[in-house]
């Protein structure tokens, strides 16, 4: 980068507008000159923040804050994180007669979290909610010349995340203008196993609710994740006001629960569907666990090979398909076979006879339903591994909790402006 420091000046003030005057040295590579530029930008956005900062300030007057009159203490410097840099500002701080907690008109009236402005905990949060904090501070030094360190990220993360979690069943989110009428709604829960802190695996929760067009084409996606913490009748509330929500909006549209099958996934479903769906991706792993059965003999490869493939296609577009198959199990269950095959033979014709009333495919793709919870699955690895399962990780509940919060609103589309938006109306101190 170029020696050469740009310089920047106020050069007028009038009303609400300022102007100011850059000067920068153009030498060296073309690297260093858009250094020196980038530089140049970052100054000038540090002192129009710093304008900008003072206008939320008081005067020094009394004022009342809940009925309670407050008088200014004193006027202190205090340096604030902004997207182009620290900025110092002096401004006012507050309290009322009988002592007490310190109150910040600038701080509060600007939405400031943490010392930084609202933009940079923005810029922060959606960064920690998709790297973990080395790599937010690295990418945030090398790529916008701002340092700062991990506690101080994870602080701002926090209490981003602290708002967002006191406010998810209160804060309501509109989805995104489709071209598309939304024909089908289909809603699927999972869950993924986290490493915490103290060594042992648990379950976080994980849900999707997606819109389709009338032919079956996704155009939005809504997902939701649960730390263990909050445990499952909690994440199955917030679910079910969230699939209330988008039913009200679309109540013409068919709803449809995908899930595997584990009981407790339906109980929650079930009262918020018309269509009760066992994903088929789940019902075909029985199938190449059964197809040793139908071929046991060590040659009989190719033969198992060509089996499971032609259950899968009966399964998915024949009429009566899983009944059909069933049969089959049924028969192939009474050959003499290994006491390991059999069980495996034994546990498909179970898992069919159960969930025969949710296996039919063929109609299900005929009205354009969606049959596998891919989009619940992929959520888990979108949501929780690619995050919170890297190698060497261990959580704390409070953080799990933190990064899931934050990435449910980043990942679902439209949502992290809409928390913004509503941060930016009620302020910082939402949470209270």
């Amino acid at each position: 980068m170029s020696s050469n420091r740009p310089q920047v000046e106020i050069v007028s003030r009038k009303g609400s507008r300022i102007k100011l005057e850059l000067e920068i040295d153009l030498k060296g590579s073309l690297l260093d000159m858009e250094e020196a530029i980038l530089s140049g930008c970052d100054e000038v956005g540090s002192q129009a923040t710093g304008e900008a900062l003072k206008r939320f300030d008081t005067d020094g007057s009394p004022i009342d804050v809940c009925g309670i009159k407050f008088t200014s203490r004193t006027q202190t410097n205090r340096k604030y994180y902004t997207p182009f840099g620290t900025t110092e500002v002096k401004r006012h701080v507050y309290q009322s007669s009988k002592g007490g907690k310190i109150y910040c008109p600038l701080e509060v009236s600007g939405r400031i979290i943490q010392s930084g402005t609202p933009r940079m905990a923005k810029i922060l949060s959606s960064k920690y909610a998709r790297l973990n904090a080395n790599e937010t501070r690295a990418d945030l030094e090398e790529n916008h010349g701002c340092k700062v360190s991990n506690c101080y990220l994870q602080q701002v993360a926090e209490q981003v995340g602290a708002i967002a979690q006191a406010k998810e069943e209160v804060w309501e989110y509109a989805p995104p203008k489709l071209e598309e009428g939304v024909e089908t709604i289909s809603m699927s829960l999972d869950g993924a196993m986290v490493l915490m802190r103290d060594g042992q695996w648990r379950e976080a929760m994980v849900g999707s609710i997606s819109l389709y067009d009338g032919e079956g084409e996704r155009l939005h996606s809504i997902y939701l994740g649960a730390s263990p913490e909050y445990g499952k009748q909690h994440f199955k509330k917030r679910f079910v006001e969230e699939a209330k929500r988008v039913t009200l909006l679309y109540p013409e549209a068919s709803r449809v629960g995908i899930a595997d099958g584990a009981a407790e996934n339906w109980t929650i479903l079930a009262p918020l569907t018309q269509h009760q769906i066992l994903d088929f991706y789940h019902a075909t792993e029985y199938l190449a666990e059964a197809a040793n059965g139908a071929y046991p003999e060590k040659t009989g490869k190719p033969k198992r090979k060509a089996w499971l493939k032609a259950q899968c296609h009966r399964l998915k577009h024949e009429e009566n398909g899983a009944e059909t198959i069933l049969k089959e199990l049924r028969r192939i269950s009474r050959k003499r076979l290994t006491q390991s095959t059999k069980e495996k033979v034994t546990d498909a014709v179970r898992y069919f006879k159960n969930h025969l009333s949710m296996m039919n495919y063929a109609d299900y793709r005929e009205r354009h339903f969606p049959i596998g919870s891919g989009v619940t699955e992929a959520a888990c690895k979108t949501l929780i591994k690619q995050r919170l399962c890297r190698s060497g990780m261990r959580w704390k509940d409070k953080g799990l909790k933190t990064v899931l919060s934050l990435r449910s609103l980043v990942l679902t589309k439209d949502r992290w402006k809409q928390f913004w938006d509503r941060i930016d109306q009620y302020g910082a101190m939402a949470l209270g």
